[in-house]
């Protein structure tokens, strides 16, 4: 239902009159909201876990090579379709085994044929990696420096059966925390990006203590939600009005669920990654959105035997979304990194 308490309509004429005559949405977007509410999604635990890529990415005879906080990390599967993870370099005289091959689940380094198992070599002990039908996770304990969970805490998504998905990655100038704090500012949506989103509303926000910035993080985090009413734009005054929950269940990861309206059910997953140095110094954050759409209407069948043909156009849809996002959170690391962030 909408805040009107009307049913949502799968297609509605959104509102008119010029982008700069939207009401202003300053003055909810608090800073110290903001900034409490990013704190709490800090302290909530992740186990250790990165997203490392997506799981179509890792396939066949292909070692795909990732940084992460630094390290270089390889992923691959074994001979049962297992995804694995290990160091990027190998133990005999460090070639960089990104560039290497796969053959019957092992990994052959091409510099001079070592074959890695699964299990493992001397000087080379291979990681922990989850694969969820999506993403592709890897444990890294030296890094999180946390209590090592036995597997990531991954959103509750559709059912595969009745959903499509796709997957794209964007890098940015910036650390994993700005990458966190500009999914938990909905206010920016119709303003930062009226190309896609309009009528704009923050229905429900985090109570006083967020505000307050206190540091007894929720237990839940669906309890610490941003709950908002929105149109996606379609074409020039169509949108599909939602309404949309967005929460952060861990550090480095918010999750955006439509609860209302065309697509309930449907997810939107933002996960941030760090990668480690550029050779400017500054950090690089790995931004990989996963979005899980779901229907059930009938004709959505339809819509799901063409999926080979719409995941290039969702993708393109979140890489225009986070070109924006990403010149935002590269702009707040740059001020902060400074001292001037504001709040």
């Amino acid at each position: 239902m909408s805040r009107s308490g009307r049913p949502f309509q799968p297609l509605a004429r959104i509102g008119g009159g010029p982008w700069q005559g939207q009401p202003p949405t300053w003055r909810a977007a608090r800073p110290a909201l903001i900034a409490a509410a990013l704190k709490r999604a800090q302290s909530r635990p992740s186990g250790n876990w990165y997203v490392a890529a997506a799981s179509a990415e890792v396939v066949g005879r292909r070692v795909t090579g990732r940084s992460v906080a630094g390290l270089e990390v390889v992923l691959w599967r074994d001979r049962q379709g297992q995804a694995r993870a290990a160091p990027g370099a190998c133990p005999h005289l460090g070639a960089p085994l990104c560039d290497s091959f796969v053959r019957d689940g092992t990994i052959v380094c091409h510099w001079h044929g070592l074959a890695l198992e699964p299990s493992g070599h001397p000087g080379w002990e291979p990681y922990p990696a989850h694969d969820d039908g999506l993403l592709v996770w890897v444990r890294l304990d030296a890094v999180g420096g946390e209590e090592p969970s036995p597997a990531p805490s991954v959103p509750a998504r559709p059912a595969p059966a009745t959903s499509m998905a796709a997957v794209m990655t964007a890098t940015g100038r910036c650390e994993p925390e700005d990458v966190v704090a500009n999914r938990l500012d909905p206010w920016h949506g119709a303003w930062f990006h009226p190309h896609s989103f309009a009528d704009l509303t923050v229905v429900e926000a985090p109570g006083p203590s967020a505000a307050q910035g206190t540091d007894t993080p929720d237990a839940d985090a669906s309890a610490d939600r941003f709950l908002v009413d929105v149109s996606f734009r379609v074409r020039g005054r169509l949108g599909v009005p939602v309404r949309a929950e967005f929460t952060a269940p861990g550090p480095r990861t918010v999750v955006m669920r439509i609860v209302s309206g065309e697509g309930a059910g449907s997810v939107v997953e933002t996960h941030a990654t760090p990668l480690g140095d550029g050779e400017d110094g500054r950090p690089r954050t790995a931004v990989t959105e996963a979005v899980v759409a779901h229907s059930p209407r009938p004709g959505f069948t339809l819509v799901r035997r063409a999926a080979p043909l719409l995941r290039p156009a969702m993708r393109r849809t979140a890489a225009r979304l986070w070109r924006d996002d990403l010149a935002y959170a590269e702009r707040r690391y740059a001020l902060r990194s400074k001292g001037r962030f504001p709040g």
